[in-house]
């Protein structure tokens, strides 16, 4: 099988990325109105339209070098904006909210899983194209969820372990936000972030190859 060329590439990619980063910001203010906080809404980020949610950088810049590099593929949207203190019960409530990003992506790689199903059946001209872009849906999704759960503030997981941990701890731990990027950006740059997705990211994605009969390790060498 002949290896994509560049805009084939960033085709493949375009619709599994702007999914996976609009359907996670969409699901982060979902969950907080519907624990209180109206403020995604008033500030019209409730909706699919992925422009809304793109950062330049996180969403355009950072990903497309790495793709063109060959790189691991990482980046970032720009945050839906969440007023905690409006949730009714603000540190148990920040801990629902958190969960829905990673869990709205883990809800989108079962779905391009199907999509990669359905695939298979369809004439030679449309499977494989379709075929790639579920695989590309797997994988971003897949590196989202993780590299979410992690648990650095501003990532979910920090928010998690925020809600999660005893208040004076938690007061502590939140002052990590302002240095979360930094740190993740380090992790990444010395090749740590890789190291530390490596194990649940290959199981993962070995569970949904075998759930959906995808050959993704087969084809992920053609797509990145």
């Amino acid at each position: 099988m002949q290896e994509l060329s560049l805009i084939q590439k960033i085709i493949t990619w375009a619709v599994p990325v702007l999914f996976a980063i609009t359907v996670h910001e969409v699901a982060h203010g979902w969950v907080a109105l519907y624990f209180g906080d109206s403020t995604a809404k008033m500030a019209g980020r409730l909706t699919l339209n992925p422009i809304k949610h793109i950062d330049p950088v996180g969403t355009v810049l950072v990903p497309g070098l790495l793709l063109v590099m060959g790189g691991f593929l990482f980046g970032w949207a720009k945050p839906v904006p969440v007023n905690f203190a409006n949730l009714r019960h603000p540190k148990r409530d920040m801990v629902y909210v958190a969960l829905a990003g990673p869990g709205a992506n883990l809800l989108m790689a079962f779905i391009w899983g199907l999509v990669g199903l359905i695939a298979q059946y369809l004439p030679g001209y449309a499977a494989l194209p379709l075929l790639f872009m579920s695989v590309a849906g797997l994988y971003i999704n897949a590196i989202l969820m993780l590299i979410n759960l992690i648990p650095v503030p501003p990532l979910d997981g920090g928010r998690v372990a925020v809600g999660l941990l005893p208040l004076p701890l938690a007061r502590s731990y939140s002052k990590l936000e302002p240095y979360g990027l930094f740190i993740m950006l380090g992790l990444l740059a010395t090749g740590i972030l890789g190291k530390i997705l490596l194990l649940p990211l290959t199981a993962f994605l070995s569970f949904m190859a075998s759930l959906f009969s995808i050959p993704v390790f087969g084809l992920v060498q053609y797509i990145t």
